[in-house]
């Protein structure tokens, strides 16, 4: 069984800034493979850009970063070549809800076996404290001098209208919480999406660590399957619920597919392809 030391890159470590919510999340991703007994080789981590997407350069598992708000593309295509990976997508609230936010509704549709993971601090960090899709209404921002004209997004109430099988919030400020956040949404069999709330220690210094701990509230006896209640949680703002949100079973898409429910794609024979004919009937 992979271990939290094989797991690591040292000598090489990460040049996030002091303080900043990755490193909480890096461990508790470690800590949830370790505990879910998954090896190194089984597990792909994709990203696209920003300060959390160099998470794949930090962890000692396969890895693919890739360009801004394309981390979804790349897990879904890696996940259809090969099922037999564990697939986690890694990104910011502003490549997945910004640059990415329309592979984020396709993967909602399309309910692929993979795990994203957004690490959602509130703002754009990577490129020097811009307003992200998320940032509060008024919010002062070095893109927003006079305050965010714009109101933020709701991912978490877009996931459950769109009946995402697995929705859930965690944050850094309740590390053993984040933990089982995350394993329980690798072992989701279809699309499993979990928003962390993380502290910018940089550019936000409102939502600060100390500011999630006083703000956010474990939820208990919640009928996960209940889609009004779940869009009742979504919509909370006076606190923050933190939890399994929305859980259903729905079919995988993989599953389902005439082709990829058979033998992983990296296991064809490409000799038994012949594509003259259509070549042929395309041709001029």
């Amino acid at each position: 069984m992979t271990t939290i030391k094989e797991l690591s890159t040292e000598p090489y470590k990460p040049d996030w800034c002091p303080g900043c919510g990755n490193f909480v999340i890096l461990q508790a991703v470690k800590q949830a493979l370790v505990n879910l007994g998954l090896k190194k080789e089984e597990v792909v981590i994709t990203s696209g850009i920003g300060c959390s997407s160099k998470f794949p350069q930090w962890i000692n598992t396969f890895g693919l970063h890739g360009v801004h708000g394309r981390g979804l593309v790349m897990g879904l295509g890696v996940k259809m070549a090969n099922k037999k990976m564990k697939v986690i997508v890694i990104g910011g609230d502003g490549d997945i809800y910004g640059e990415g936010v329309n592979h984020f509704i396709e993967a909602l549709r399309d309910n692929v076996d993979i795990t994203l993971l957004v690490h959602n601090n509130l703002i754009y960090g990577l490129t020097k404290g811009q307003a992200s899709p998320l940032t509060p209404k008024g919010r002062v921002t070095s893109s927003t001098p006079l305050g965010n004209p714009a109101y933020p997004l709701n991912p978490i109430a877009l996931a459950v209208s769109q009946d995402c099988g697995f929705v859930a919030r965690s944050t850094t400020s309740h590390m053993k919480h984040l933990v089982d956040m995350i394993m329980k949404a690798i072992s989701y069999e279809g699309f499993s999406y979990l928003d962390i709330l993380q502290q910018c220690v940089t550019f936000n210094k409102v939502n600060t660590m100390k500011w999630y701990k006083d703000n956010c509230y474990e939820i208990v006896k919640h009928k996960v399957g209940d889609k009004k209640k779940a869009l009742e949680l979504a919509f909370k703002e006076d606190s923050l619920p933190i939890g399994v949100i929305y859980n259903i079973k729905k079919d995988e898409f993989c599953k389902g597919h005439p082709i990829l429910n058979k033998n992983p794609l990296i296991k064809r024979k490409l000799d038994e392809v012949n594509i003259k004919s259509l070549l042929d009937e395309i041709s001029y």
